[in-house]
């Protein structure tokens, strides 16, 4: 069974704002690789190379960043889904596109482990109108949440006040292409989008059999600030080192670190695991434990750990450590020495600061 791909990028971002007022937060760095580009390796590793990619406002900056498709050795095909109207809605918006063929869609600011192989496979080798993949929370009303019973998904609910299973699913499904004449007659939700989970409750009504597959490792939702330094962090934890760039004899280097060509690491002490983009220059600072720091950075006098740090940014003489943080593109953090001290600050619109 050969399947398409159906890749959705077409998200605002909203939870992540102001990062996402100036780009698409598919494209928000995890150990300085867009989010978007771990999606389209992991349906590709599943065999997935036929890739449609919803895309909207942003669309100009997906396109830049992922091409053709050729170096990710499959094919692109853009999408535009005029609004966000649910993600049943972005099936019908590439319909024309998936035509009669069996498909995985995969929400691209998702990350997974250990892949999508196990969620394809089974569905390629059942007779299964739908395959969804399923993790255990703590918390599942934030979330779609599934019953299953002896393997068979029974039940689903949209974000429930009283979850009746502990199973959210997770942003990847593969579907018959049966699911489009479902989604033709579904009515938006109190939420004013075409829901998914409508669409494959829909088959269950219809007694169509619907399979659950449960994730083997890690999965993790980048949808927030705190969730993209969590993905960080779990894809540091497999980092393999490469001190490639110009390290002086007044620096230390401890652990599992990645340091590209051009940096320069001047009276430094970095702790893995930590990556260092080209042109990156640090000097005179500690660089913690779960850090990415992008292309083009300049940190001086200053202690920093478990953060991102977005391309061409200054940090200099901040008294004291940064933690937890996500700092985006060109942005400016400068400490004063001389007196009088004070703060001077200049954010932008829903920006947030910890002091």
């Amino acid at each position: 069974m050969e399947l398409k791909g159906l890749l959705l990028a077409g998200g605002t971002g909203s939870r992540l704002r102001p990062l996402t007022y100036t780009g698409a937060k598919q494209l928000i760095p995890i150990a300085n690789r867009p989010i978007l580009h771990y999606a389209v390796e992991a349906m590709v590793q599943a065999g997935i190379t036929d890739i449609g990619v919803i895309v909207g406002e942003t669309g100009a900056a997906i396109r830049e960043s992922l091409g053709d498709g050729q170096a990710f050795d499959c094919h692109f095909t853009y999408i535009v889904q005029e609004a966000p109207l649910g993600l049943a809605h972005a099936v019908k918006t590439a319909a024309p596109f998936l035509a009669d063929a069996p498909f995985l869609m995969f929400l691209g600011d998702n990350l997974l482990r250990s892949g999508l192989g196990t969620l394809v496979e089974r569905f390629r080798s059942g007779r299964y109108a739908a395959s969804i993949l399923l993790t255990a929370v703590d918390d599942p009303r934030q979330f779609g949440v599934a019953v299953v019973e002896n393997g068979r998904v029974t039940r689903l609910v949209e974000k429930p006040k009283n979850p009746p299973s502990h199973w959210a699913l997770v942003g990847a499904y593969c579907f018959q292409p049966e699911i489009h004449e479902v989604i033709a007659s579904l009515k938006p939700s109190w939420r004013g989008e075409y829901e998914i989970t409508d669409a494959i409750q829909a088959l269950i009504d219809q007694d169509r059999v619907v399979d659950a597959t449960f994730v083997d490792g890690w999965w993790k939702d980048t949808g927030r600030p705190e969730d993209v330094i969590e993905a960080n962090r779990l894809v540091l934890e497999d980092l393999v080192p490469a001190v490639q760039g110009h390290v002086d004899k007044d620096s230390e280097i401890v652990g599992r670190v990645s340091i590209a060509p051009t940096a320069r690491i001047e009276q430094t002490t970095i702790r893995g695991p930590v990556v260092i983009g080209e042109g990156a220059v640090i000097r005179n600072s500690y660089i913690g434990p779960y850090t990415t720091i992008g292309d083009g950075v300049t940190i001086e006098e200053t202690e920093i750990e478990n953060s991102i740090v977005l391309p061409d940014s200054l940090i200099q003489r901040v008294a004291e450590r940064i933690d937890q943080s996500l700092i985006g593109r060109g942005v400016k953090v400068q400490g004063r020495h001389e007196r009088p001290k004070a703060m001077r600050l200049v954010l932008g619109d829903h920006s947030r600061v910890d002091l």
